[in-house]
């Protein structure tokens, strides 16, 4: 029964008409709701500008749910403390070898919290940084230099992280660049356009990318 549901999750993953993205639900205590009006923007931006067809209110899946092989792409932000137990860190590993997405926006102080988790389920694997030339840095957008910077949290250099399963990337992991944080309502940040165009590019870049692949 499992075999065959992700049989049909790995066929609906590989459809085009199967564009949607949801927001990761994670226990813990950690604000896994931040950053509210960020996904709808980027889905917009990706809508107008890259011809990508998802849903505009992006759905919450909680990470235990088999809800979450509806989605081809989550997406996980928060601050604070993440808490996977032992049914959700087996959810999450059949999730992304299944062919699913997760796209994690350090948004300050999520950093030591999540590296713990995906030790659950990948214990063999650190967080790779991802090379400048890879895929996601050029897709419809080139970043010659990675992951922009667009909040300044400790004075270091934004990058992005990667976890790979059979060599596909299967975790991309934005690290002191706060790309959601640019997606948001302008007034939210007050963030120039030039900045809030860099991160809606790069979050554009990264669901291209993993519609893709």
């Amino acid at each position: 029964m499992i075999c065959l549901f992700f049989l049909v999750t790995l066929f609906s993953f590989s459809s085009i008409s199967a564009q949607q993205i949801a927001i990761l639900k994670y226990n813990g205590g950690g604000d896994w709701y931040a950053n509210p009006t960020a996904l709808p923007n980027l889905i917009e931006f990706c809508n107008s500008n890259i011809h990508s067809s998802i849903n505009a209110n992006p759905e919450t899946v909680e990470i235990g749910s088999l809800d979450i092989y509806n989605y081809p792409i989550v997406f996980m932000t928060g601050h604070g403390n993440v808490l996977f137990s032992n049914d959700d860190t087996e959810n999450l590993k059949s999730y992304l070898q299944s062919g699913g997405f997760l796209h994690i926006s350090d948004n300050y102080g999520l950093d030591k919290y999540i590296r713990r988790e995906l030790k659950k389920i990948f214990p063999n694997q650190e967080f790779q940084e991802i090379p400048y030339n890879h895929p996601i840095f050029h897709q419809s957008f080139n970043f010659e230099n990675g992951v922009p910077k667009i909040h300044e949290h400790d004075n270091k250099a934004s990058k992005g992280f990667g976890l790979f399963y059979q060599g596909r990337l299967v975790c991309f992991y934005d690290y002191e660049a706060d790309l959601s944080d640019g997606w948001e309502d302008e007034e939210i940040h007050n963030d120039s356009f030039e900045v809030r165009d860099k991160a809606l590019k790069m979050g554009a870049n990264i669901i291209e990318y993993a519609f893709k692949n």
